[in-house]
């Protein structure tokens, strides 16, 4: 009882720093269903939702693992801000800011080489010529998406995270105004279809950053000892630790990306239906997803502001009080799926094979919701302490050696269609989720007994 009343007094300043990220996250996931949802009133929808089903995951397999690299910021900048030195949170932000260009001139190069490479994978030949030139157009947004991605971790990892709201639910406006615009030909643009909708998002992304950029000065103006009263030099050490940091957490971020990508390029190989109902119960799943994904940036921070300042106690307690609060929302999310799932697929297309495929594809979706939450959740707090390389791993093991052969087996050998993609990716996740959650209870334990020894010590 006395675990638990701890862990409650936990769960306000959990939430005062994640709602607003979680509302981020759901800014984020909302520009990507309002691309879907306008593409599917286009006399070709079901085509067009495939392209830009296949043409998101491509692109986010790769960029979003290049900003990934900049997790790093997470553990280094909340841990100093825990500890008080204001200095070292604005000196890793410089560093990760030279780690950007690197970054963003290799997505741009490997995006265009997917995009160009498409034909080999054996994608529909209806959705083949939409989906290419989409990642296309979309790796005009790369350069300011990498500098989001930086400005983001840095303004969190310090507590300052309603610019970061701001910046997403606002953009989502604008997407929707240029999707209107461009994909239909109002106010004087041409008709482009799905062009327009990834111009769109390129235009959205641009904004999102120059919020950041003017949250940024804002913050730092009339500061005595702020971001520009530090050494500007590149910190060798320090951007080793970030990639010590960033590699493995951006390589669990894209294990898990590319396995969706990957299941959606085999959905494509089925008929454009398929690819639909695929699409639809993946951008529900991920809906849901955003909110323990912002509860788990907030875990990261809060997790590392606990560490720095040497509180190993207070440092399980906001872990745990994350869980908590993931597990809780996910449970409704998978009630939602089972109660409405016809009404959630109406929401994208009146197609009714597309909405019968899409049931059954949410009904599978139910199944993992409370174990997608907790791991994570897990991972965030385990990243705040540090320890990214165990959830890259499972996410390696569970994912690519047991998931996905499992559900390509289910889905071609086995006849069960797209179903059996979503079957075997399932029951990856619900033991990702058992797995991490392990890790996370033995972490407290070390990073508990290694602080008190320390005390005894002294």
């Amino acid at each position: 009882m006395a675990v638990v009343q701890t862990i409650r007094g936990e769960v306000r300043p959990m939430l005062a720093l994640a709602l607003p990220l979680v509302l981020a996250e759901l800014g984020w996931m909302a520009m990507g269903i309002i691309d879907t949802i306008m593409v599917g009133r286009l006399p070709y929808a079901a085509v067009a939702m495939g392209a830009v089903s296949l043409g998101t995951a491509i692109f986010y397999t790769c960029t979003v693992f290049g900003g990934a690299l900049l997790l790093g910021l997470d553990t280094v900048v909340s841990q100093a801000y825990g500890a008080r030195n204001f200095d070292d949170c604005h000196r890793s932000l410089w560093n990760a800011l030279y780690l950007c260009v690197p970054i963003t001139v290799g997505s741009i190069a490997v995006n265009a080489g997917l995009a160009a490479s498409l034909p080999r994978f054996g994608v529909n030949p209806d959705v083949l010529p939409f989906a290419t030139r989409y990642i296309t157009i979309l790796n005009w947004s790369t350069p300011p998406l990498m500098l989001y991605f930086a400005l983001r971790r840095y303004l969190q990892g310090m507590a300052f995270v309603k610019p970061v709201m701001f910046a997403l639910v606002s953009a989502n406006v604008i997407n929707l105004a240029g999707n209107w615009a461009l994909i239909y030909g109002h106010w004087g643009f041409p008709a482009m279809g799905t062009d327009g909708s990834a111009w769109a998002t390129v235009v959205s992304r641009c904004y999102m950053a120059g919020v950041l950029v003017v949250a940024l000065l804002v913050r730092e103006r009339g500061q005595v000892a702020g971001l520009f009263h530090v050494s500007f030099a590149p910190d060798w050490p320090r951007l080793r630790r970030l990639l010590h940091l960033g590699i493995p957490a951006a390589t669990h971020v894209g294990l898990e990306m590319a396995v969706f990508a990957a299941a959606t390029a085999l959905a494509a190989k089925l008929d454009a239906a398929s690819l639909a109902a695929h699409q639809i119960a993946l951008n529900a799943a991920s809906l849901t997803f955003m909110v323990p994904l912002g509860i788990s940036s907030a875990a990261a921070v809060r997790v590392g502001h606990r560490i720095g300042a040497r509180d190993p106690a207070g440092a399980g307690r906001a872990g745990w009080a994350a869980v908590a609060c993931g597990v809780l929302f996910m449970a409704f999310g998978a009630a939602a799926f089972l109660a409405v799932p016809e009404q959630i697929a109406r929401i994208y297309t009146p197609d009714r094979v597309v909405i019968q495929r899409s049931v059954t594809l949410l009904a599978i979706a139910a199944a993992f919701q409370l174990f997608d939450g907790c791991q994570i959740i897990a991972a965030g707090a385990l990243r705040g302490a540090g320890i990214t390389r165990t959830p890259m791993l499972c996410n390696l093991f569970f994912y690519w050696f047991l998931g996905l052969p499992l559900g390509y087996a289910l889905c071609f050998k086995a006849g069960w269609g797209v179903a059996g993609l979503w079957t075997g990716l399932s029951i990856a996740l619900i033991l990702i989720g058992c797995v991490l959650l392990l890790v996370w209870k033995q972490t407290v334990a070390d990073v508990t007994r290694s602080a008190a020894a320390h005390e005894i010590a002294a």
